[in-house]
């Protein structure tokens, strides 16, 4: 069983008070261990994030949550499809300026919501195409304030480049103020423009991401961390919190709070290069470990979600539009094709019972085609296989081991056989990558 739940509180019916705003709080590259509501949050960040620590303290904490993919362009992309990215041939990172983006066939949860009488937005980095007919507002997104590419710095660009400037439904914007907290401006412009109708805000902060540029106040703010890399990196999440806060405020200033649906989350494993800190977990950004896949995930929806509750059931960001179209009232098209489910159900505090032969959820993961690294979870079990390194695939117990530290494949050939038969099934309905390692015709690094 995989819900834990750690106040009582009588659930209120879906829709009782019409449907809800969402709003997505997405941020990047932050580490597992960096916000005050995770359990094993670090000492040096224990204090600094109240804002987000808020989401969970009034709604759930999910203690088994997961991106798609482990780098920053493959994760949006799940998320935003509902679909394993890599079935349309996004296993990489888009590379800047590349003259394509997320395939054109693949529909976007937004027009789904649209199409239940939602007003769409999105504020910040978008990293999923670059030609005019790939940005947000030609695949359903009404209103678009922010960056084509994947980061920038946070101070005013002296030679702005087409795809890092900050622009407007395509207008260019003008060159002034810090970058996060114009996104933070930005999600409150939208709320209060839009607030007479249900509307659905995905506000995709570059932070932390580097560069690792702090503005001088937020640097005295974590001056008491030694290090002066991760210093900086946390100077980053300070301003990050902030916004959040500014978003948080500003729903409850326009008496929205009753009636939206929160998510913080972020978009892969922590970078620990730029100061992130996954502890407990093995790998970083980029990695198939947990460090690579799971991450911080806090969801607030006042009256519908016992506040301070723990979810312990394994969730994925392809379940995000499942969820979301269901919380509108509406229902999932079978012909939509989607890997992710709702968990809606989950959210009422009700304890959830399985039977001796269910088989539990299988979780799915790859990078670099074919011959890159794969990975699964189902129920406790992982496998890590990095075909890559030319390493036999690797079991563990994350309930027992969740540093993956003590592979138990050895010990466990029939659990590793049957997994592998699953992988081997899922791998075979992919695409190989359109770009980057595992693309056809990709350039192979020469070994140094």
């Amino acid at each position: 069983m995989f819900w834990k739940i750690v106040s009582s509180f009588a659930f209120v019916p879906v829709l009782a008070f019409g449907k809800p705003s969402i709003v997505v709080l997405y941020s990047d590259d932050a580490g597992y261990a960096d916000f005050g509501f995770q359990p094993n949050c670090a000492a040096d960040m224990k204090k600094l994030t109240p804002h987000i620590d808020r989401i969970a303290k009034e709604g759930a904490r999910f203690s088994n949550a997961y991106m798609a993919g482990a780098v920053c362009s493959p994760s949006r992309a799940g998320l935003m499809t509902g679909r394993y990215q890599q079935r349309f041939g996004y296993d990489n990172n888009l590379p800047p300026g590349f003259k394509s983006g997320l395939e054109l066939k693949e529909s976007f949860g937004v027009k789904r919501l649209k199409k239940l009488g939602y007003t769409t937005g999105l504020i910040g980095k978008w990293h999923l195409g670059y030609p005019a007919e790939y940005h947000p507002n030609k695949r359903g997104f009404d209103w678009f304030y922010g960056l084509l590419q994947g980061s920038r710095p946070y101070f005013k660009l002296e030679k702005p480049s087409e795809h890092r400037v900050i622009q407007e439904n395509g207008t260019v914007t003008e060159e002034t103020g810090y970058v996060t907290d114009r996104f933070g401006d930005a999600a409150c412009r939208f709320i209060k423009k839009n607030k007479e109708k249900p509307f659905y805000l995905f506000v995709s902060f570059t932070s932390p991401h580097g560069p690792l540029q702090p503005k001088p106040a937020d640097a005295k703010r974590t001056a008491h961390i030694e290090s002066k890399k991760r210093a900086n990196y946390a100077g980053l999440v300070v301003s990050l919190d902030d916004n959040v806060g500014k978003v948080l405020d500003c729903l409850k200033a326009e008496g929205l709070d009753d009636n939206t649906i929160v998510l913080f989350t972020n978009d892969n494993g922590g970078q620990t290069s730029t100061g992130a800190n996954n502890a407990p977990l093995q790998g970083k950004k980029g990695t198939l470990w947990e460090g690579g896949v799971r991450v911080p995930w806090a969801m607030r929806w006042t009256g519908k979600i016992p506040a301070g509750s723990v979810i312990e059931e394994p969730v994925i960001a392809l379940d995000l539009l499942p969820t979301f179209v269901e919380a509108a009232g509406g229902k999932v098209d079978p012909a939509w094709n989607l890997d992710g489910r709702s968990f809606l159900s989950s959210l009422d505090g009700e304890p959830k019972t399985t039977t001796v032969t269910e088989v539990p959820r299988s979780l799915f993961w790859r990078k670099g085609g074919s011959k890159g690294a794969r990975a699964m979870r189902e129920g406790n079990w992982k496998i890590v296989h990095d075909r890559k390194s030319g390493e036999e695939p690797a079991l563990f117990d994350l309930l027992k081991d969740v540093g993956e530290a003590d592979d138990l494949a050895a010990k466990n050939p029939e659990v590793l056989k049957v997994m592998l038969k699953k992988l081997d099934a899922w791998e075979s309905e992919l695409q190989e990558p359109r770009w980057g390692p595992g693309a056809p015709g990709a350039k192979k690094k020469k070994k140094k």
